[in-house]
């Protein structure tokens, strides 16, 4: 049996608590330490976590760490990322991945020459109603997709977030900081896209705060807030994208395909679980379920939140000298997706895609339980 890899974090914020929550959930690797360019943050998610506190320098160092999740922000992704290839260290990121084609191919470069291997986040797409999704279209039972709709609206983060600016600078924005979970759950389910275009706008130059210690300063947005956007798939599939921080509310299906034999809705791509409903040709909207261990609430007594699903399925792949599923490839497709959408809004122009990938594998429940502890 193989030993479990060793990982580290890097970033120490408040998305390293569901990983550090999770971990002992899955096969494959053990988290042993943390770091953060502030030390008292890495100290306080060590005692409260039972790990080792590092500076980054000493965890890119450690002899005991095989892999190093990034956590820190999307702006230092790359540079982060970066040093721990080079450190001879596989890399798990958080979304997006890096900010830029450019950027994703090379650290691609520097991890084949160095042996190594990428993973990204999201690996929400691994959850129960989104693998019974791709279980759907597999089978032909709505026949070939055509065309869908997928609607990420709300109205920002300003009430609730503390420090929101990141949210409206480069990198993040609804594309960016919410679009890797519609883009991926597309591209494994449909594959990859060929072109894309869009209309990108803001409400407000703008935003107050209106929670916490900063309450009524403003911060300026300097990303799209809103984003309406046309892609299309290598399958032939049309798929139009709404994507807003400029909306108060919203009746839109959160996700739909339509086929030739009928029509699936999709729930949030958040988030692992959800019901997913099927209408065949002009019958009744029928929900489906089935036995996934993914599907399983465990966050709230309402969400099924399996965050690590990725990693785990990475560092047995690792061990068993396979691909992983929140590969390189796919990531690296998944961000210029997501940069050309912003890049059309622009320049007004449709983007034709430069790389391709293929859809990972299906994780259907027997795979599933196979990830876990």
């Amino acid at each position: 049996m193989a030993k479990d890899l060793g990982v580290g974090i890097i970033g120490c914020g408040n998305i390293s608590t569901a990983y550090l929550t999770l971990a002992s959930m899955f096969k494959g690797y053990t988290i042993l330490a943390v770091a953060d360019i502030n030390m008292d943050s890495a100290n306080a998610r060590a005692v409260e976590f039972g790990v080792r506190a590092e500076t980054v320098d000493a965890l890119l160092a450690a002899d005991d760490i095989d892999l190093v999740i990034n956590l820190t922000i999307p702006a230092a992704h790359v540079d982060v990322s970066r040093a721990i290839l080079q450190a001879g260290k596989h890399v798990y990121s958080e979304k997006p991945f890096v900010l830029s084609l450019a950027e994703a191919q090379e650290l691609g470069e520097i991890a084949t020459a160095k042996g190594l291997r990428i993973g990204s986040a999201p690996d929400t797409f691994l959850g129960a109603s989104h693998q019974l999704a791709r279980e759907i279209i597999d089978s032909g039972t709505i026949g070939k997709v055509t065309s869908g709709t997928a609607v990420v609206m709300g109205p920002g983060m300003e009430d609730w977030h503390p420090n929101p600016d990141f949210f409206f600078v480069k990198g993040g924005g609804p594309i960016l900081d919410m679009g890797p979970y519609y883009i991926c759950n597309l591209v494994q389910l449909l594959g990859p896209v060929k072109k894309v275009t869009s209309f990108t706008g803001a409400a407000s130059p703008t935003r107050t705060i209106s929670n916490g210690p900063r309450n009524g300063e403003t911060v300026p947005v300097e990303t799209p807030t809103t984003i309406h956007a046309i892609l299309s798939f290598e399958s032939g599939a049309i798929i139009t994208l709404l994507a807003s921080w400029d909306v108060w509310k919203n009746d839109h299906p959160i996700m739909e395909l339509y086929g030739t034999e009928g029509t699936m809705n999709i729930p949030d791509p958040n988030w692992f679980g959800g019901v997913v409903t099927l209408t065949e040709r002009s019958g009744d909207a029928v929900p489906k379920s089935w036995d996934h261990p993914f599907a399983v609430p465990n966050f709230e007594e309402v969400h099924a939140n399996y965050r690590g699903a990725g990693l785990a399925d990475m560092a047995l792949s690792i061990a068993a000298g396979i691909p992983h599923r929140c590969n390189a490839d796919f990531a690296s497709h998944v961000v210029e997706v997501l940069t050309a959408i912003l890049e059309a809004g622009e320049t007004g122009q449709v983007m034709t895609m430069k790389t391709t990938c293929t859809r990972p594998d299906p994780l259907g429940p027997e795979q599933a339980r196979t990830l876990l502890a």
